[in-house]
């Protein structure tokens, strides 16, 4: 599996590849611009990527934005449904209005709240049926 981490929090960039190394190979990035450029560069290299952590309060652009230029990207090239990249949101923001424009307005797959719990982060993985 190919992980994508886009986190400007350095304790939570090293927490999630520490978890997620063991499940595939993991590329870490500290803002969206900068995730939707390694997702793009992964799609020319035929190589995307299976997973995508990516928090949603980072500088320059956001993850909300970044998720959506990738949905984007996506529709572009005829990528629908279950051939989209799965993507958890994963936030220091437990409200509701952040949630609903997660999953309906940007296309997100999961959320998870920080502080980040192992077992609750892999729970989300596994639900999405990419670790067992």
């Amino acid at each position: 599996m190919r992980i994508l981490i886009a986190e400007d929090d350095f304790i939570a960039r090293r927490q999630l590849k520490e978890i997620l190394s063991p499940y595939g190979d993991c590329d870490i990035v500290v803002d969206g611009d900068e995730a939707v450029r390694a997702f793009r560069l992964a799609r020319e290299e035929n190589y995307p990527y299976n997973l995508i952590c990516m928090d949603i309060m980072m500088p320059n652009v956001d993850g909300l934005e970044a998720l959506k230029q990738i949905r984007e990207m996506e529709k572009k090239l005829g990528i629908r449904g279950s051939k989209e990249v799965d993507v958890l949101m994963v936030t220091a923001l437990d409200d509701p209005k952040t949630v609903v424009k997660a999953f309906y307005k940007a296309g997100a797959t999961a959320y998870i709240v920080k502080p980040i719990q192992k077992a609750k982060l892999l729970e989300e993985i596994g639900a999405l049926g990419l670790i067992t």
